[in-house]
């Protein structure tokens, strides 16, 4: 509709234009037989006499008045009728023009042109009248300019139905498709149309929106089923225990059995603990942001951990600061002491460096190692690799996942690269190269 509307507004100002140029070259054509009954005339006035009817070749009406002002000639429509106008030219022109509304024994607005014929008995007029031009010239100029107007819009219109129509089908395709698209039915894709490169990209990317929302679906489905699982086994065992209990009460050892039902429900609530931290971290919860000496802090909190079973050696770069949540910061650390301790053959290497613009953070262990193959997977939600799921019995599998969300949400990154022995995890961090409060 848009370039219909456009393409008439082009075609209804040409048309102007070109009426606008016919009606000139009417006007001129008409001054111009005025002209040509000058010539006609004027000679037959001074050879003399005139036939009382003259001939008027193009339509023009010719009217000659004598000295005396009396009608001496006029063609057909002026025979016998008084003169149609009473103006002459002034004393330093020859001709002179007017338009009458009629003129007189005439009907119809005309152009009426005066001229000056001198003659030995004093000055004739000669009257010339010819029909008033309309600015659009005439009838036949108006009808071409209003059918080429309309047959241009129309045709410009019709093309641009059928080139929005044709653009439009694959978008109707594409919107058709994701209307029926459900969480049954994740795995359907739009079109990709192939004569179109705009939207040929549009559908290519409404397809890769569409493959990570099915990824991230059978993820929070995976996500499910394990938080699931992993509810569900303290608690049944529990309740095994606590049914056995009542059932042979006076066999029962009770203080043993309360020992046993709180250590479920102390991994219920570590299990719990950790699924809220996932939750306020994929919900973007704000985080309390200060300059932190991360060399500082990570000490700290190795100096806290004296009930570790393994030798920790430490390798901490001081005045390494960063812009962090620090007990966020602390929670990553602690986790990855976790992991390293259920892994770890006797000893743990710490390290805090600065590398650039970047902080390097360092937990090794002298374990078995994480196969390459495997180094993204521990960091999926409760992924325990298989043969190390004996001894990371007492973890939750969510302490990696919570690690890496941490460092992404400070802009960070925490990957396993390649160490001589063990698993060797790296956290890096933007550095702060200088600050305004002194560090705690």
């Amino acid at each position: 509709m848009e370039y219909g509307a456009v393409a008439a507004l082009v075609c209804i100002g040409v048309s102007v234009l070109f009426l606008l140029y016919a009606g000139r070259k009417e006007a001129d054509a008409a001054l111009a037989r005025t002209g040509e009954a000058w010539n006609r005339v004027v000679p037959l006035i001074r050879q003399g006499p005139l036939p009382s009817v003259l001939a008027g070749d193009k339509g023009e009406v010719i009217q000659v008045l004598d000295a005396q002002n009396r009608v001496v000639a006029a063609t057909w429509q002026l025979a016998g009728k008084p003169p149609m106008a009473t103006f002459r030219s002034t004393s330093s022109e020859v001709r002179a023009a007017r338009a009458l509304c009629p003129p007189a024994g005439l009907q119809g607005c005309m152009t009426v042109v005066s001229s000056k014929v001198y003659q030995p008995e004093g000055i004739w007029l000669l009257y010339v009248a010819v029909p008033v031009v309309a600015w659009y010239g005439n009838a036949t100029a108006l009808f071409l300019a209003i059918g080429v107007s309309v047959l241009m819009t129309t045709m410009v219109a019709a093309g641009t139905f059928r080139a929005t129509n044709s653009t439009l089908a694959p978008i109707n395709a594409i919107r058709t498709e994701l209307a029926e698209i459900t969480s049954t039915g994740l795995d359907r894709r739009v079109p990709v149309p192939g004569n179109n490169e705009e939207i040929k990209f549009l559908a290519e990317t409404v397809n890769d929106t569409l493959d990570r929302l099915e990824g991230a679906y059978q993820q929070l489905r995976r996500f499910t089923s394990d938080a699931s699982h992993d509810l569900r086994n303290p608690i049944t065992a529990m309740r095994a225990q606590v049914e056995q209990a009542l059932m042979y009460p006076d066999d029962t050892d009770w203080p043993r059995t309360a020992i046993a039902v709180l250590a479920g429900i102390e991994r219920l609530q570590a299990i719990v603990t950790d699924l809220l931290t996932l939750a306020r971290l994929d919900a973007r919860a704000p985080l309390t942001r200060e300059p932190t000496d991360l060399g500082q802090l990570v000490g700290a909190e190795l100096d806290r951990r004296t009930w570790s079973r393994m030798e920790i050696v430490k390798d901490l770069q001081r005045n390494v600061v960063i812009t962090c949540d620090r007990l966020r910061i602390a929670r990553v650390l602690a986790n990855l002491l976790d992991n390293a301790e259920r892994h770890a053959t006797s000893q743990i290497t710490v390290t805090v460096r600065a590398d650039g613009s970047m902080t390097i953070l360092e937990v090794i262990d002298d374990g078995a190692g994480i196969a390459v193959e495997q180094r993204e997977m521990v960091f999926d939600r409760f992924t325990r690799l298989d043969a190390s799921r004996d001894r990371d019995a007492g973890g939750t599998g969510l302490g990696l996942s919570i690690a890496r969300e941490i460092a992404q949400a400070h802009r960070g990154t925490l990957t396993i690269e390649d160490s001589e022995c063990g698993a060797r995890f790296v956290l890096r961090l933007p550095r702060v190269r200088s600050h305004s409060r002194p560090l705690t």
